[in-house]
């Protein structure tokens, strides 16, 4: 019986794999390379590094049936393209816990400007005493406010509790059981949310709608002295806009994992000392990309043996 073939956008890592690869024909797909790979592939394994564009699904053979993307989110994949080709479209919705871990670093690092405070110490400048300027603010008892309560934006909640702040959230609908779990308060507007909080972690999936969701007048609502943290994706945040923010003082500080123009860097952003920066790193430990490795596997398996995958996006 002929194997089922599926095409990566990188190869996958380890001895974790080997199972599945024994079971299908696997070729690597090269952005820009002859598209002929595709031949007779039934699944295109992807990543949330690689845009898969209208032009590439148009492109695409009959026999693509799945697009399997190795991430949470799939805004670098056109969904209208792919349902307009009947192409299903998959994700790996197993990076909450990690994700959060690293948007709460994020906020006690830009809280307490861990940043000038280490490079103070790495200078060889200490003296033993740290002057007023380089002091934080504190994180524990003050309002968080969260924009998008999916899965990671409740794992972010749920580690509030240990700092006993007061916890309010905006997204597109109320979610009760978990206000009552945690004591969230939901806010209607973005600009009651950004008016309330004193930190702010940015959690909604990256749409038409919600790029730029903080631009130079959402910015304008927010608490002067606030703490900005970004953990999702980098065009949720108009940079020009932030940057203008925390030179300007009317933001105190940005923890930033994720950027608008990455992997390019705003030069501004880099040089500020009020700004924790991160390579986009949020799923980034060893037990998560296995897991999210796993689900992917899980999903083509799935799709070779039912015909769907088992997460849709």
């Amino acid at each position: 019986m002929k194997q089922p073939v599926l095409v990566l956008s990188r190869p996958l890592p380890g001895a974790m794999v080997e199972t599945i690869l024994n079971q299908v024909t696997v070729r690597t797909y090269d952005q820009g390379e002859d598209l002929s790979v595709f031949d007779g592939a039934a699944v295109y394994a992807t990543t949330s590094l690689d845009r898969v564009d209208a032009g590439l699904i148009e492109q695409l053979p009959d026999s693509v049936k799945l697009i399997a993307n190795a991430g949470v989110g799939v805004d670098g994949i056109d969904l209208q393209a792919a349902y307009a080709r009947d192409i299903a479209v998959s994700n790996t919705p197993v990076v909450a816990e990690d994700t959060a871990d690293l948007t709460w670093a994020l906020i006690l690092a830009a809280s307490r400007r861990l940043y000038r405070t280490e490079r103070l110490l790495r200078s060889g400048d200490w003296n033993g005493f740290v002057s007023p300027d380089y002091f934080g603010q504190r994180v524990h008892g003050k309002n968080l406010g969260i924009v998008g309560l999916g899965a990671i934006g409740e794992a972010v909640a749920r580690r509030a509790v240990g700092f006993n702040m007061s916890v309010c959230y905006h997204g597109p609908r109320r979610k009760p059981e978990v206000e009552a779990a945690y004591n969230l308060v939901f806010c209607k507007s973005l600009k009651d949310l950004l008016m309330t909080a004193d930190v702010i972690s940015l959690h909604c999936p990256l749409l038409p709608a919600t790029r730029h969701l903080i631009n130079g007048e959402t910015l304008s609502w927010v608490k002067p002295g606030a703490v900005m943290v970004n953990a999702g994706r980098g065009a949720l945040i108009e940079e020009e806009a932030l940057v203008s923010a925390l030179q300007g003082g009317g933001l105190g500080a940005a923890g930033l994992d994720v950027f608008e123009f990455e992997p390019r860097v705003n030069e501004i952003l880099r040089n500020l000392d009020n700004v924790t920066l991160l390579p986009h790193i949020g799923s980034a430990t060893g037990e998560c990309r296995q897991d999210m490795v796993l689900r992917l596997l899980q999903n083509v398996t799935h799709f070779f043996q039912y015909g769907v995958p088992c997460d849709v996006a």
